[in-house]
């Protein structure tokens, strides 16, 4: 200053906006000025990191970059929190930014209004300090991870289904999500939050999770989630860690590395690739040691075809098919199919149905039905491809047929 004085590290303003933060001992005036000037960027702004950008922006890290894709529709308002309904049929990125906004005018946003791809993450994420990863699909995670180790940055992860949800924080020279998670299960092998559902408070508790540990990073606060990886289970309620450390022989971030540049992910994890705005699922974690598949998206996160791709009836067409001698396949995975089903179907995995084409009959219609209509569709896609023109989608599943009172059993 030209009185020879210093400027104050935060204005009186910002003293009273983050005086709780500045009362902690592992924050402080000086921690909280390294949040201001910290910058972030998270990946999806759906379930996870809809709650993340929230609790970011109002501890003041002064840089949030949101990747995002997608729009706001009705039924991501059941988690992601940082939509509103004034916000339907908007760009996600553009509703974070303004909720952003209006919660604390000393951050700035940088829409990343895209689909990261191995030709652009390099160039996305290299501006921040720390990587969040809300994604929805394979492909984006194992991307995300790569750029992550090529560019040196943090990264903090995590993935949710149903009541659970796990997350790791990897940062350079302590492993990566490869290191866990070495190949991507098979396509459709591990539904998605649209069909297995997801209770939007786990995807809070996981994206908040994720802010914390973000926090953490740039105060260079220590954290267990950096050799462990966490498992929690909302119904229990029970937390668990597990053990990770870094695989020498890994091909990303191991002693010789095979993988030196992003590559092809979609080809890598056998499914197209899709937007982000919605948070990885992942298969039920056994809490009596580590998973038995990575946690991330198979099914909303890398389904071959949308829906509406596929040709689609309402249960009441399926009920005249049915009638007329057609076929009922379910493509969920057996603990699915014994927990309600509808009676006369037939029950083929999604990942079996190739193996298993000779059980359909091609003389007589066939309808293919799962929880809400998406591995369905990419069933009615594969058959309609091998010549099956009869083929057709049960339009949102067992859901739409159980809130019509039609018939249910299990067993």
């Amino acid at each position: 200053m030209a009185d020879g004085r210093e400027s104050p590290l935060l204005t009186e303003e910002q003293l009273e906006r983050y005086s709780r933060h500045v009362r902690l001992s592992e924050v402080g005036v000086e921690g909280q000025r390294r949040l201001l000037d910290a910058k972030v960027v998270v990946v999806g702004a759906g379930g996870l990191g809809s709650p993340a950008l929230l609790y970011l922006a109002a501890a003041g890290v002064g840089t949030l970059g949101v990747v995002d894709g997608d729009r706001v529709d009705l039924s991501n308002l059941q988690r992601q929190v940082i939509h509103f309904n004034h916000d339907l049929g908007r760009w996600k990125t553009q509703s974070a930014r303004r909720t952003i906004e209006d919660t604390n005018p000393d951050v700035t946003v940088v829409e990343h209004r895209l689909v990261l791809t191995r030709e652009n993450a390099l160039e996305v994420l290299a501006p921040y300090n720390v990587v969040i990863n809300g994604s929805d699909n394979f492909p984006t995670r194992y991307l995300v991870n790569d750029a992550c180790v090529m560019l040196g940055k943090p990264l903090v992860d995590a993935a949710i289904l149903r009541w659970e949800g796990m997350a790791a924080v990897y940062v350079p020279g302590k492993g990566c999500y490869r290191c866990v998670f070495p190949e991507p299960p098979p396509p459709g092998s591990v539904p998605s939050c649209a069909e297995a559902g997801i209770l939007g408070a786990v995807a809070g508790h996981l994206g908040t999770l994720q802010a914390i540990e973000a926090i953490k990073l740039i105060l260079g606060l220590p954290s267990e989630l950096q050799d462990h990886l966490l498992i929690y289970d909302a119904i229990t309620p029970e937390y668990r860690l597990v053990a990770r450390k870094r695989d020498p022989a890994c091909p990303v971030c191991g002693e010789n590395p095979s993988i030196t540049e992003l590559i092809d992910y979609e080809e890598f994890c056998g499914v197209p690739g899709r937007s982000h705005g919605e948070p990885a699922p992942m298969p039920a974690p056994s809490l009596t040691g580590a998973p038995a598949a990575p946690g991330g998206a198979a099914g909303d996160g890398g389904r071959v075809a949308a829906p509406e791709e596929a040709p689609a009836i309402g249960p009441e067409e399926v009920e005249r098919l049915l009638a007329e001698g057609a076929q009922l396949v379910d493509v969920r995975e057996p603990h699915e199919y014994r927990q309600s089903r509808i009676p006369g179907s037939v029950l083929i995995p999604l990942g079996r149905l190739p193996t298993r084409l000779s059980e359909i009959d091609r003389s007589r219609p066939v309808v293919v039905v799962c929880a809400v209509g998406e591995r369905s569709a990419q069933a009615v896609e594969l058959l309609r491809a091998l010549g099956h023109s009869r083929a057709y989608n049960l339009r949102g599943g067992i859901v739409a047929w159980a809130n019509l009172r039609k018939p249910l059993e299990s067993g």
